[in-house]
């Protein structure tokens, strides 16, 4: 029986339904994992200090996440030894240089600014993303601010059919300073090439003596599958993309609107150690 002693799980399409809460199923399986000495993580796309920090709670789970791997793998909240790392931020230079790329498309840039979500107007995805994201929207004065500061990332938000073009668009112009990757249907997000979720969890684990094979992983889009990909045993959604399923050790029979993640747990790692 493969060991376990550390599941990580992305949130949106992998562990919930974006904007919805997390099923009781889900919440039962993970309570369980925790009884039984197994530590666990979120690795999202959201901001360590913003958002993930306060997921635990407002999920209804009385005891804090292991760990916390933000911003795609760019922050590093280690529960363990009270510890926030960070790792390869983009530039203010190259974030002006991703901006004035995305222009031909008359998109909205936003990103994680401080205490807000910081974009150029307020729109309705704004205020869906700020309510989802427990985080206020604040409109920049101007363009330049939003390159005044280093920063993990930015992102750019658009209807789900524009997406194809925008996906090849940036496949089209590679850059050495920075890389375009879809985490959701209607989202794109540009961080430096080297952040990957694997690189945290990597870390976490080597401070703590894990050995990357008694790690699970699951995950669902293309910011995923580093993650999905180097830990020791990497699951895909069945809702996932069709990079990450490539990589994955197994893919769930059930989707995430359908509690995917839970079954799998439940099949693969509860019933068998009869836990």
């Amino acid at each position: 029986m493969k060991k376990i002693r550390l599941v990580l799980c992305d949130i949106d399409g992998t562990l919930v339904t974006t904007g919805c809460p997390m099923g009781e199923k889900t919440k039962e399986v993970i309570e369980r994992l925790h009884a039984h000495g197994v530590m666990f993580g979120i690795a999202s796309g959201r901001s360590v200090h913003q958002q993930l920090s306060k997921q635990a709670k407002a999920w209804g789970f009385e005891w804090p996440f292991d760990v916390l791997i933000g911003m795609n793998g760019s922050e590093l909240w280690d529960e363990m030894n009270q510890t926030h790392s960070d790792y390869y931020q983009l530039s203010k230079d190259t974030i002006k240089e991703i901006i004035e790329f995305m222009e031909p498309f008359h998109l909205n840039p936003f990103m994680y600014y401080h205490d807000v979500m910081l974009c150029m107007r307020e729109d309705e995805n704004m205020r869906r993303s700020s309510k989802r994201n427990m985080t206020k929207v604040q409109i920049a004065e101007d363009i330049s601010q939003m390159y005044s500061e280093d920063n993990a990332k930015i992102m750019f938000r658009m209807k789900n059919e524009q997406m194809p073009e925008v996906e090849a668009y940036c496949a089209a112009h590679p850059s050495e300073k920075y890389r375009g990757f879809k985490t959701q249907t209607n989202l794109i997000e540009f961080m430096d090439p080297r952040v990957n979720k694997a690189i945290a969890m990597k870390e976490f684990c080597k401070r703590h003596d894990i050995p990357i094979e008694e790690v699970w992983a699951f995950g669902d889009m293309s910011n995923d599958k580093e993650l999905v990909d180097e830990a020791g045993w990497g699951v895909c959604l069945l809702n996932g993309a069709d990079d990450t399923k490539a990589v994955a050790d197994e893919i769930t029979e059930k989707d995430c609107d359908h509690e995917g993640f839970a079954w799998y747990v439940e099949e693969k790692i509860l019933k068998p150690r009869g836990w």
